[in-house]
């Protein structure tokens, strides 16, 4: 029987179980990937915007966070396959026949990247499909590419991709692009960038690599081809809770709700991290939310002993 079960070892979950052992509580974190980091891992730009720590990526950042835990004497379970999660009951069951009962339970389950379901996808994953501009875009120097998206991460890698391709087609299904100004001025003065607003994505085609995507503009019926080496998808991120279902209550894009205790409609059950938060997503609020969390359980385990 552990204090806490905390579910993801992202900059929320870490910093969660920094504060359950620091209060005093028997902690076990759980995280389904075989190392710690959660979005982290996907950073491979610099972020300059947590307070106290300059990082060049969101690994050298994770690196300092494990640096800093290294000490600490919460478990830590990587590789973990959970098959079921009951909230009421606070139970954990894994793929391994293992059933883990727990006082409380801190959701830091995190995002994942939403994907467009279109022929070719998956088919091309690592071989034109851009997972990052920012570690890539070596790799497609000297190529068009097109990128799917108009919010800042599209805008962001687009503008990255544009300084060594010979043009960038931007794809975005709106009216107009989502991002901040200071991407939409860059993106209208740089003179290898297309936008296609209005416009979706039908199909990525090619002979064993990207070769070219079928694109069709909302005003026509009839769908166009681009000869293309590369496609970078940012479409934005749906939150991980297919565990948790309809057990807690969540909102209609499918965030945790919680109060501002980042509890949530299941007592002893708190949610944290981008999970909890569509509106604010870094990691200074997720380590914000799990040092919260951490009091609020320590606090109340505590007055009943």
């Amino acid at each position: 029987m552990y204090d806490v079960i905390i579910i993801g070892a992202g900059p929320a979950g870490l910093s969660a179980a920094l504060w359950c052992d620091d209060l005093g509580l028997d902690t076990l974190v759980l995280e389904q990937a075989d190392e710690v980091g959660g979005q982290l891992l996907w950073v491979y730009n610099a972020i300059p915007n947590y307070l106290g720590l300059d990082a060049a990526s969101g690994r050298e950042l994770r690196d300092r966070f494990v640096e800093h835990t290294a000490d600490a004497e919460f478990d830590l379970w990587t590789g973990v396959q959970i098959t079921a999660v009951d909230l009421v009951a606070k139970e954990v069951r894994l793929a391994s026949g293992e059933n883990l009962k727990t006082i409380c339970i801190i959701i830091a389950t995190g995002v994942h990247r939403r994907s467009l379901g279109v022929p070719g996808e998956t088919e091309f994953a690592g071989h034109g499909i851009i997972e990052s501009a920012a570690r890539d875009r070596d790799q497609f120097a000297g190529k068009d590419v097109c990128v799917i998206g108009g919010g800042d991460a599209a805008a962001e890698n687009a503008l990255y991709l544009a300084e060594v391709c010979p043009t960038v087609t931007m794809v975005h299904r709106g009216k107009a692009l989502g991002a901040r100004r200071e991407f939409t001025e860059r993106i209208r003065d740089t003179h290898c960038m297309t936008v296609f607003t209005e416009a979706r994505l039908l199909r990525i085609l090619g002979d064993g690599r990207v070769e070219a995507v079928e694109v069709i503009r909302d005003h026509s019926a009839r769908p166009f081809q681009m000869a293309v080496g590369g496609v970078l998808i940012r479409i934005g991120v749906e939150p991980n809770t297919k565990f948790f279902g309809e057990s807690i209550d969540l909102d209609e894009m499918g965030y945790v709700v919680t109060d501002k205790n980042h509890e949530t409609s299941i007592a002893n059950v708190f949610a944290i991290g981008d999970v909890a938060n569509r509106l604010s997503p870094t990691v200074s609020t997720a380590t914000g939310s799990g040092a919260t969390a951490a009091k609020i359980i320590a606090r109340r385990l505590n007055s009943k002993q």
